[in-house]
């Protein structure tokens, strides 16, 4: 049970994903190996019930038994109007998304 969304742009690509788990267990078993494959680099303070960015300035963040990435590592460096930074666009798609997410 996975949900992604691709988001194209003239000059790159954003993918949003969600994945559904079962159980607490096996949520955090999950985003245990996605820290593991992905390269968690820092925890994300206030986001979910956990959070983090990865090596290529992503954002992974769980909450209830869902975990959604927001893979940012195909947008240049330099991204938007204004330009921001791929780290601050991953950050901010993940609080805007998480300012919404309701229910379990």
């Amino acid at each position: 049970h996975v949900y992604s969304c691709r988001y194209q742009y003239r000059n790159g690509t954003m993918t949003l994903s969600v994945k559904e788990l079962s159980s607490t267990a096996e949520t955090e078993a999950y985003f245990a190996s996605l820290a593991k494959k992905l390269g968690k680099t820092e925890g994300i303070k206030g986001l979910g019930q956990g959070a983090f960015t990865t090596k290529t300035l992503s954002a992974v963040v769980r909450k209830d038994y869902k975990v959604m990435t927001v893979d940012i590592s195909h947008l240049p460096a330099s991204f938007g109007v204004p330009p921001q930074s791929r780290a601050d666009i991953a950050l901010n798609v993940a609080a805007t998304i998480m300012g919404c997410w309701t229910g379990a």
